[in-house]
């Protein structure tokens, strides 16, 4: 009764949130003409960052000296569950994030998303795939970083899925570094296919170190997707194996 009830409590302070932040990101919008809406975008991630005040989560970020506020990014994660949105949130850089289609359908969420300008992909349709990462590819040439998850979905398990190529391609044909990022503890924080939140959780995000990817040509992205996706498998396993320590800086 007590996890039903403080999950109704926390679907509700978040509708509340999302519903309030509407008319603010509209507003922000409205004057926020030039590309690539930068400030639309930032107050939509403040979005994310109170809806994980009002969970039950101690958020612990590491590698912050990883991040240089001045270098645009290809950013890609794991991927454990829809809490892992929020987590990400924290990060100190304009980000642009490519996310489904679906979710850009959706009632109120889905507008934000849009008015912040997020990057919609449909993986069942090549050409609206490809119009995504073309459209992931202007945003990084107007010096703003952009968030994928590679694996495409959550995990069910826990375990890194495989990634898909794009981010990497990406990365190759713009030149731009690849950061790596590895969250841990938000699977059991909202578990998959449940709307109950877990009991009081601490999520670890791991800022790892950029890779360059000067020198890689197109014919190599399966190479430089597979060293990446296990850097953060060794990172994953390095969170599981260590004692939680840090907080949010």
């Amino acid at each position: 009764m007590t996890r039903f009830l403080r999950s109704a409590w926390i679907w509700t302070a978040t509708s509340v949130l999302i519903l309030l932040w509407v008319p603010l990101l509209g507003a922000i919008r409205l004057f926020d003409r030039m590309p690539p809406h930068l400030r639309t975008g930032r107050w939509f991630r403040r979005l994310g960052r109170a809806i994980a005040a009002v969970n039950p989560w101690r958020i612990h970020i590491s590698g912050g000296e990883n991040l240089n506020p001045n270098q645009v990014y290809v950013i890609v994660s794991n991927h454990q569950s829809m809490a892992d949105i929020p987590v990400l949130s924290h990060l100190k850089l304009d980000t642009k994030w490519l996310g489904k289609a679906e979710l850009f359908r959706l009632p109120v969420l889905g507008w934000m998303m849009r008015m912040a300008g997020d990057v919609p992909i449909d993986r069942s349709d090549r050409r609206k795939g490809a119009t995504a990462m073309l459209q992931c590819a202007r945003y990084l040439r107007q010096r703003c970083s952009v968030v994928f998850f590679p694996e495409g979905t959550r995990t069910p398990d826990g375990q890194v899925l495989p990634f898909h190529q794009g981010p990497f391609q990406l990365a190759i044909r713009e030149q731009v570094p690849i950061l790596p990022l590895v969250v841990e503890g938000s699977r059991a924080a909202l578990p998959k296919d449940s709307w109950t939140f877990g009991e009081t959780q601490d999520i670890h995000l791991r800022i790892l170190d950029a890779i360059s990817v000067e020198g890689w040509d197109i014919t190599h992205v399966k190479a430089l997707r597979d060293a990446v996706r296990q850097k953060i498998v060794d990172e994953l396993d390095r969170l599981r194996s260590a004692s939680p320590a840090g907080a949010i800086r």
